[in-house]
């Protein structure tokens, strides 16, 4: 039976957008885990199937449905912090538990100890920092959302305003909202979460798209392996992504924000939720916050642990409360998004980069890429680099002058054997191929894709195979299992890379290439497609190690 403490969670997030995940967490922090006796009680009270709920529930990672589950440690065993011991210090702390990149890869090892995330390489050495800074570049002038993060207290609402915060919407709402999404067309901003959609367009779409209310949804859910730009911006720049947010309400006519913010970014919660509270009592976000009688409410909902969550239709079904699988499209989010109405779902990156254009011109922000290209990206660099770290960089900029230039390149004596593009996803390049610009045409001509722009970086020491094992091992794990091709193949995939399969080269190769085949051409959205490019890309540039790996001989699969 429901108690009294269990009414007044009701009370509270019953009436919200997107109250399953708020009230969830509620229980889950009140508890210290989600009972039986929660859950039927939140069946009843939101009428969700109870077999539904327990899906949905265990889908995710860091719920826990043991007696004390929630307080139990968890450390990253992800790819840049297994080279750094990850298994060591995962052994040295009593009871924890093993996670997937919680997007701290500038600083291992992260270890998520309730609501506080503490970084080091031994369990004594632990302590709780900061989110690190951008580093300097050495041409800070190119810079578009990194223009003024590095300013202290710019994260409150006096120092955001202290830089001309705000004062691009302002100009913005004296217009009309036809000439605010003329500004971002001209502007040519394109999606910077990885798809690179034209954000005038899909803007353009929601506003002449029937129904209401319209929705502007934020995805801070940035849970590719190797990528942690989005934390930067909502620790150090929150107003900028709320700013962001109420443009796009204006030039949409949505009146409605939410934030979907991942699950491992607990002091950025705190963040935003101060600068939501900020710009509310200013009157930016409110009944009034577009102009008279034109509201805009904004709230930040916590994931709760699932990489699948970062696609857009995955993480609208979450925010539904409905298992988070990809959506098939069409109809697309711009007409059928949250709650089955107009949506526009977009990156922090790319809400970060509104204010700067709107204060400073569409063709300013055009004219900071290089050749043909148009802006800027924030490329997160980790791994066996002397400077890790966030860094803008103009579009069209060389990887070659970012790794060796401007982050120090391999550790002494070492040399970059390969990076990852895309975080994982977008597979390996090395060789000659380090030789390309950072930007979409360059590195697809090479097999690959800049995506999200998460960069890791392998030097000479390390077995290409067995990082390749790691990242399936994660595809394999975070497969929503929705489509056989991906839910199997990734699977078997993992197999092929840990010893398993045909013992013969020719054979081998082939039974690889294949599954990888089946799944870009089969699955359902973008993690069964983009799996297979790490096994292309090992094939690819390392056959001597695939030889040992297959045959425990040195030659060379020709």
């Amino acid at each position: 039976m429901t108690n009294p403490s269990d009414l007044d969670l009701f009370e509270a997030w019953r009436a919200q957008p997107a109250p399953l995940l708020p009230l969830l967490h509620a229980f889950h922090e009140r508890d210290g885990h989600l009972s039986e006796e929660a859950l039927r009680a939140v069946s009843k009270d939101l009428r969700i199937p109870i077999a539904d709920l327990f899906g949905t529930v265990t889908f995710y990672h860091h719920f826990a449905r043991e007696t004390g589950g929630r307080a139990r440690p968890r450390v990253c065993v992800g790819p840049i912090c297994a080279l750094r011991g990850a298994q060591k210090l995962l052994d040295g702390i009593d009871d924890a538990l093993g996670m997937p990149c919680p997007g701290r890869c500038d600083e291992p090892i992260p270890v998520l100890d309730g609501d506080r995330v503490l970084c080091g390489l031994a369990a004594a050495d632990l302590s709780e920092r900061p989110s690190p800074l951008p580093p300097k570049t050495p041409d800070p002038a190119s810079e578009c959302v990194f223009a003024h993060i590095r300013t202290p207290g710019r994260a409150s609402l006096d120092g955001y305003r202290s830089s001309g915060g705000y004062g691009g919407l302002t100009a913005a709402l004296a217009g009309s909202p036809e000439a605010l999404l003329d500004v971002i067309d001209a502007s040519s901003l394109a999606g910077r979460g990885g798809a690179g959609f034209p954000t005038g367009r899909k803007w353009r779409a929601v506003a002449e798209a029937e129904g209401a209310p319209k929705s502007i949804v934020c995805n801070a859910d940035e849970g590719e392996p190797g990528c942690f730009k989005d934390r930067a911006l909502m620790d150090y720049d929150p107003h900028a992504i709320i700013e962001g947010m109420l443009a796009a309400g204006y030039a949409t006519g949505s009146t409605r924000g939410i934030i979907y913010l991942r699950y491992e970014y607990p002091s950025t919660m705190k963040v935003l939720e101060d600068a939501i509270s900020e710009a509310r009592a200013a009157g930016l976000v409110g009944p009034d916050a577009l102009g008279a009688g034109r509201p805009f409410e904004l709230c930040v909902r916590r994931g709760a642990g699932a990489y699948i969550c970062g696609e857009e239709t995955s993480l609208l079904n979450s925010l539904e409360g409905k298992h988070p699988f990809p959506r098939n499209r069409p109809p697309f989010p711009v007409t059928h998004g949250f709650e089955n109405l107009p949506t526009v779902v977009n990156n922090v990156e790319t809400l970060a980069s509104i204010p700067h254009i709107l204060a400073n011109g569409a063709d300013w922000y055009r004219d900071l890429g290089l050749g043909d290209h148009a802006g800027t990206k924030v490329i997160s660099l980790s791994g066996d680099i002397l400077r890790p770290g966030n860094y803008e960089v103009p579009m069209g900029f060389s990887l070659a002058t970012l790794l060796e230039e401007w982050a120090g390149g391999a550790p002494e004596g070492r040399t970059i054997q390969a990076v990852t593009m895309a975080g994982l996803s977008g597979g390996f390049l090395a060789g000659d191929d380090l030789d390309v610009t950072l930007d979409e045409p360059s590195i697809r001509s090479k097999g690959s894709f800049l995506g999200a722009g998460g960069i890791m970086v392998f030097d000479d020491s390390r077995d290409m195979v067995d990082v390749a094992h790691a990242a399936m091992e994660f595809f394999a794990e975070e497969s929503c299992g929705k489509c056989f091709p991906c839910r199997i193949g990734t699977q078997r995939l993992t197999e092929r890379l840990h010893g398993g399969g045909p013992n013969d080269l020719g054979d081998w190769i082939d039974e690889v290439n294949d599954l990888g085949k089946t799944m870009k051409e089969t699955s359902a959205c973008g993690l069964g497609q983009a799996a297979p490019l790490i096994t292309e890309s090992l094939l690819r540039y390392f056959p001597a190690q695939v030889t040992r790996h297959v045959t425990g001989d040195g030659s060379s699969p020709g």
